[in-house]
């Protein structure tokens, strides 16, 4: 979906295209043009400093560059006036009644609007949380179910293919110590020293030996792993539950245990061998990953002829890229920042390309206070706050909007206390809020009579400052996904929504939206009402994009 903001990118580019082939300057063509809104509106509703950016390749003074481009563009349907500006600036005014349209473009295109193609026909493999499944989602979890599945959306929208994922780490010696604690409870035993504590080691005891009481009398090693494969398929179901509670839904759960059980770990080994960066020394079979920057070479193989748990990363990035993935993304944790290398090598030494076909996500941690005071402890899981705890303090939208407005590289803290007001220093509430009010002014409407609809809409009376404000940040909502989508940064629709809500409250506040006592409705009160309808939209389609809901009252 086009906005005026891209149609505007495109017709600069076109006027530099013309000023190339007029040999009026010489240079490559510039692949992108960056709109800025002045925050002096006298300098006109866009700048872009393209001059400035293409000075050094033409070899000409900005100013003079400035003054082509803009001869390039006069005449362009909607805008009225260009203004070279400083040291080479170029300021756009757009017509107004033009720029009103874009309340039409909006209203015709409801909720697809923000919606566009940049990554069209690119299959995305998106893998976020891919916990053990030995215990309760904590807080880190929590972070990534929100900030994946925002994701997922994004890309989405920027017309990309895209399939969510779960890796599920069910092999190894974690899930050994898990089944063995699960076993020691249902027992009556301590838990083993390196075991899993908590609550919910008790819990899953008991529902295990509910579901299948003859469990307790196996023979001791076949009862260790039968505990331990009731207690994962248990708790699961319960990682399950939490994320739907959440909003957050997969459409694969890949298990570890599967790469292994159909050979993929072998294949994987093969392929790579096949690249020619497989070696073997010391009995072990190692991949050549320092070829392609990591810090030290990896072992797929130990000398006891057991596979590492690297060999499990690589065959998972060959499945992922067999299944026919063109770009896989990988979220993780504040832990895992040593893998970026690693995994950037695997693609590599597959024959990819590793800064298009593999990205690597690290999420920073998360605090929670609550009472001016740092919540660490769980109820259930002993040590950290579960995901279920979190929503259960503050609701899901709360959770999640958060969760999501953060970018993922930056530690973050969640105040419980802020996020339970309903006050504008909650910035959940700030944009929900923003819904609900263009919610009300729209049901005062009808109940007056008013006829809304874009039959009657006459772009012209909207003519105010405010207005024109209010346009320029609905126009810049689509530009807005489309670079959240390919910078992978979905905290910034979040951060656009509370600017379009505080616009659009400064609108509210300086423009008489409805007639007021027996003042018969004009064509200004139907354009402003069709403005705050295409206000809520957009609203409403970011808050999507979240996860969050557009609550009509509040």
């Amino acid at each position: 979906m086009s906005s005026q903001v891209q149609e505007l990118e495109s017709a600069i580019k076109s006027a530099i295209d013309r000023a190339i082939a007029s040999g009026e300057i010489s240079c490559e063509a510039p692949t992108t043009i960056v709109l800025e809104r002045p925050k002096n509106r006298d300098h006109g509703d866009y700048a872009t400093s393209i001059a400035l950016q293409l000075a050094k390749a033409v070899g000409m003074n900005p100013r003079e560059i400035a003054q082509i481009i803009c001869n390039h563009l006069t005449g362009t349907n909607g805008i009225s006036e260009l203004e070279v500006a400083g040291p080479g600036f170029i300021n756009i005014t757009l017509n107004r009644a033009n720029q009103a349209e874009l309340v039409s473009t909006i209203i015709t295109a409801g909720s697809r609007f923000g919606h566009g193609d940049e990554l069209a026909g690119i299959r995305i493999n998106l893998e976020f949380i891919s916990a053990n499944p030995t215990g309760p989602l904590h807080l880190g979890h929590t972070r990534w179910a929100a900030v994946g599945d925002a994701l997922g959306r994004v890309l989405s929208a920027a017309g990309a293919d895209v399939t969510r994922e779960f890796y599920i780490n069910d092999r190894g010696n974690q899930m050994d110590l898990f089944g063995a604690s699960v076993e020691a409870a249902a027992l009556g035993q301590p838990i083993p020293d390196d075991g899993y504590k908590g609550e919910y080691i008790g819990d899953l005891a008991k529902a295990v030996i509910a579901k299948n009481p003859a469990l307790i009398s196996l023979p001791e090693g076949q009862r260790r792993e039968a505990f331990r494969e009731a207690a994962y398929e248990l708790q699961l179901k319960d990682q399950q539950r939490v994320l739907d509670i959440l909003g957050t839904h997969f459409d694969i759960w890949f298990s570890e245990r599967s790469l292994h059980a159909q050979g993929a770990v072998e294949h994987g080994i093969e392929k790579l061998r096949a690249q020619g960066h497989v070696f073997e020394e010391e009995g072990a079979i190692w991949l050549r990953t320092t070829d392609f920057g990591d810090d030290k070479d990896r072992v797929l193989t130990k000398s006891d002829g057991s596979f590492s748990y690297f060999s499990s990363d690589t065959a998972y990035y060959i499945n992922k890229r067999e299944r026919g993935f063109d770009i896989c993304i990988y979220m993780l944790g504040a832990d895992h920042h040593g893998y970026i290398g690693r995994l950037k090598a695997i693609a590599a030494c597959a024959g990819d390309d590793p800064e298009y076909n593999i990205h690597v996500l690290i999420g920073q941690l998360v605090k929670i206070m609550e009472g001016g005071q740092e919540v660490k402890l769980s109820k259930r899981a002993g040590t950290i706050i579960t995901l279920e705890e979190l929503v259960e303090k503050v609701g899901v939208d709360a959770a999640r909007y958060t969760l999501i407005r953060y970018p993922v590289d930056t530690p973050m803290v969640m105040d419980v206390d802020i996020l339970r007001r309903n006050t504008n220093e909650n910035p959940v509430y700030y944009v929900q809020y923003a819904h609900a009010r263009i919610a009300a002014v729209l049901r005062n409407a009808a109940e007056l009579n008013i006829n809304v609809n874009l039959e009657e809409f006459d772009s012209s009376q909207l003519n105010h400052d405010r207005e024109n404000e209010l346009l320029g940040k609905l126009a810049e909502f689509p530009r807005v996904v489309a670079v959240a989508a390919q910078l992978r940064q979905p905290h910034r629709i979040a951060r656009y929504l509370e600017d379009l809500a505080g616009t659009y409250h400064g609108f509210y506040a300086d423009c008489r939206v409805l007639p007021m006592g027996e003042e018969n409705p004009t064509a200004l009160h139907t354009a402003r009402l069709l403005l705050c309808t295409s206000t809520k939209i957009v609203i409403a389609n970011g808050l999507d994009l979240l996860g969050v809901s557009a609550p009509e009252r509040m």
